[in-house]
């Protein structure tokens, strides 16, 4: 089957699958299985030669299963659905969307390199980038991405002199602010220091908007990366990550894979697979929904601050928006009147949502990114890029909006000052009056 005769939303559930090689099963078998058996040796070694990359395929060559640290059914069929949406050659999937980035990033830096990146970024992420590259050699600096591409280059040679980044990491939207992140700078950058025999890779988390509402790869960005637990697992019930782009780069990442031992396993596979089938569809009724519930929290009297992709204040921002982006998508984040003792109170208090870290479910979720998603990131970079003790994460799910609406109402109704300042040194959680 041709996959450019058709939408990605139509392949979902066919491309890379052939049912009447598998006893008509109109869905893929699970295969759960460690190794597969080679009909030959003959055929065994030409398998590894290939996999080891110890020679080129010959004509129409294709190589077969092996192990499925190496390879598997489910995940191959798997990552050439993910690669429709992205509409490039190339996929891998991983145990967790950290496993994506972390082998990522190992393929293509080495012990003195330099890494460039723009916060705000995943608490995990960040975590990776401050504490676990420097013990192997790796310097990761972090650089303003609302300046000027001159700016960003004098800050680098200020603080990085006589080095030039290898690569170039952004997460945008933002995690949790919905910060926008120009692609065509950061392509620019990555341009600028790509010179003679050195290469810059410039490689994006994607996993707000994508892969349906944002497509970096049609900007000239190297890498896009998920967190595929998130919208596209979209269920809450599985771990991955994905990275995407050229044959040439994603083949030297599942080649650090293979030793790392950081693939998806087969059963995690099968159920992403089920997930794309209806990708779309939720983004798009999250979205929806999203926007119902942004309209509430615009006007009500307890919000402070919204931080929501359909109702940006900023000239520059909304040019980004308009630019590289399809949709506000479901992500919403806002500073409550007040500090942490009014938004423990909200969340405390809040129906239907359920209190937890992740996002991109079809169950709505809340939490609180200062003291849980994002708490080991340093009080001062906090306070820069605005995940304040008030602030407040929502990732939008399938529910009816109106009744989402309802319980924030409630909640809302629930929030009262303190009588007395909470003590910062009682670890309890402070009692209402």
């Amino acid at each position: 089957m041709e996959a450019s005769n058709y939408s990605p939303e139509s392949l979902m559930m066919s491309y890379g699958y052939d049912a009447y090689q598998h006893y008509g099963s109109v869905k893929c078998p699970l295969y759960q299985t460690s190794t597969f058996a080679f009909k030959t040796a003959e055929e065994g070694k030409a398998f590894f030669e290939l996999a080891y990359g110890l020679r080129q395929p010959i004509e129409d060559e294709k190589m077969g299963m092996i192990y499925s640290r190496i390879n598997n059914p489910n995940v191959d069929i798997l990552e050439k659905r993910l690669a429709l949406y992205e509409n490039t050659e190339q996929c891998a999937f991983f145990s967790s969307g950290m496993a994506a980035i972390s082998t990522s990033i190992l393929t293509l830096l080495k012990p003195g390199d330099l890494l460039l990146y723009a916060s705000p970024v995943y608490g995990g992420t960040d975590h990776f980038f401050n504490h676990v590259l420097s013990n192997m050699g790796i310097q990761a600096l972090c650089i303003d991405p609302d300046s000027s591409p001159q700016r960003i280059i004098n800050q680098v040679a200020s603080h990085c002199p006589n080095k030039k980044p290898g690569a170039i990491f952004i997460e945008t939207p933002g995690n949790p602010t919905n910060h926008l992140i120009d692609l065509v700078l950061i392509k620019q950058l990555s341009d600028y220091y790509s010179v003679n025999d050195h290469v810059c890779y410039s490689i994006v988390d994607n996993t707000f908007l994508g892969p349906i509402f944002q497509h970096p790869l049609e900007f000239g960005i190297d890498l896009v990366l998920y967190s595929g637990t998130k919208f596209i697992g979209g269920h809450s019930d599985v771990l991955c990550g994905a990275v995407l782009g050229k044959n040439s780069l994603v083949s030297q990442i599942k080649g650090l894979r293979t030793f790392l031992g950081s693939q998806i396993d087969p059963h995690s596979a099968w159920l992403v697979q089920r997930s794309l089938e209806t990708l779309k569809i939720r983004m798009v009724q999250q979205a929806n929904n999203a926007w119902e519930i942004a309209k509430f929290l615009s006007s009500h009297n307890k919000v402070k601050n919204l931080h929501y992709l359909g109702f940006i204040n900023d000239e520059r921002q909304m040019k980004i928006f308009s630019q590289q982006c399809l949709s506000p998508g479901s992500m919403i984040a806002f500073e409550i009147e007040g500090g942490e003792f009014e938004a423990f109170q909200f969340l405390n208090n809040l129906k239907l949502f359920k209190l937890a870290v992740s996002l991109g479910s079809t169950e709505s979720l809340a939490e609180h990114p200062a003291t849980m998603t994002h708490c080991d990131v340093s009080e001062a970079d906090r306070n820069r890029i605005g995940i304040t003790p008030n602030l407040i994460r929502m990732s939008i799910g399938l529910e009816d909006s109106s009744d989402l609406i309802k319980a924030i109402a409630i909640a809302f109704e629930t929030v009262t000052k303190p009588t007395k300042q909470p003590n910062p040194n009682n670890k309890k959680h402070t009692e209402l009056s």
